[in-house]
């Protein structure tokens, strides 16, 4: 089978679409044909190593899985005899932060690892966008208590995060402001923001509306900028820790001595959040945007617009 291959953390010039063997599932997993994937802000982390504490949980010296990928929508081809809640032919979704190995046209997966059926009006690609964003998105939501009539401001609306988010919170029945680029003011209105900022002209911290909370999808504001924007009680969460992880020290130290607070966004179980995902998306709530398809043997130009930051919401990779 190819494979999307790295050997060491780098840039994307460091992967190679190589031959493997198709691997023989055991008792309890199951060998998937992976139709789609997606390159992602978490791939390119894994690819990168950066930043560096991702080294402790992929390899310090060198990656202990070499085939790339985290997200994934696929048939079933083949299973181990403990298997009994799939079938041949069923079509799965599923997600591992840290490496699926799923850039890759067969994959194996643990009859009990974080896999769904794909609901049966998604098709492979939207299945496969619709996971590592929103699971990252659901965070946002679920550390916090959002009330009807509420002010929510969304940094960085078109993302992965941002984009997932952004439908999330419109479930709640709140005013919704977002940020993007004046070329995507349109979309960003047709999923449900009320007012936009055209970051490319306008600077959303000089405004004098007051928010609930701030949620910064793309980790490009501050908290120290956005605080005189939130309400006695507000909230910021952003999806990055800060350029010398300061997130992590005011979500320590906020609570204790300010009204306003920052809260981190630690991830909940994947297997909590696809649940989640697969009802909205069921009930037609939900849907993921797609910029761009690559196949997998363009992979690494897909690593590279990705790591250019002017995606919208997510890069397909089609096998």
């Amino acid at each position: 089978m190819k494979a999307a291959i790295r050997l060491k953390y780098g840039s994307p010039d460091t992967i190679k679409i190589m031959e493997s063997d198709i691997p023989t599932p055991n008792k309890d997993e199951i060998l998937l044909k992976v139709h789609a994937t997606t390159v992602n802000r978490t791939d390119c982390a894994n690819l990168t190593a950066k930043p560096f504490i991702m080294r402790f949980v992929l390899g310090f010296l060198k990656p202990r899985k070499t085939i790339l990928g985290t997200d994934f929508a696929g048939s079933v081809i083949a299973k181990g005899s403990d298997v009994k809640r799939f079938n041949i032919g069923d079509k799965l979704f599923g997600f591992d932060d840290m490496g699926a190995s799923s850039q890759a046209e067969y994959i194996i997966v643990s009859k009990d690892g974080n896999i769904l059926p794909i609901p049966e009006n998604i098709d492979y690609k939207k299945a496969a966008a619709s996971i590592e964003g929103a699971h990252y998105a659901y965070t946002f939501i679920h550390k916090v208590v959002i009330k009807p009539g509420q002010k929510i401001l969304i940094n960085g609306a078109t993302g992965a995060i941002g984009s997932s988010l952004l439908q999330f919170v419109k479930q709640f029945n709140v005013t919704i402001t977002a940020t993007c680029h004046k070329e995507n003011i349109e979309l960003i209105k047709s999923l449900g923001a009320d007012k936009i900022y055209d970051y490319t002209t306008e600077d959303f911290t000089k405004d004098q509306e007051k928010y609930d909370f701030i949620f910064d999808a793309v980790g490009k504001s501050t908290f120290r900028k956005c605080k005189p924007l939130l309400t006695h009680n507000g909230i910021y969460i952003s999806s990055e820790v800060g350029s010398f992880a300061q997130n992590i020290f005011f979500a320590l130290t906020t609570p204790i001595i300010s009204n306003k607070k920052v809260i981190f966004p630690k991830p909940f179980r994947i297997k909590q959040t696809m649940p989640y995902i697969s009802n909205l998306l069921t009930k037609n709530t939900f849907t993921p945007l797609i910029d761009r398809e690559y196949s997998l043997d363009t992979i690494p130009e897909a690593y590279e617009y990705v790591l250019s930051e002017k995606k919208i919401g997510n890069v397909i990779i089609t096998i």
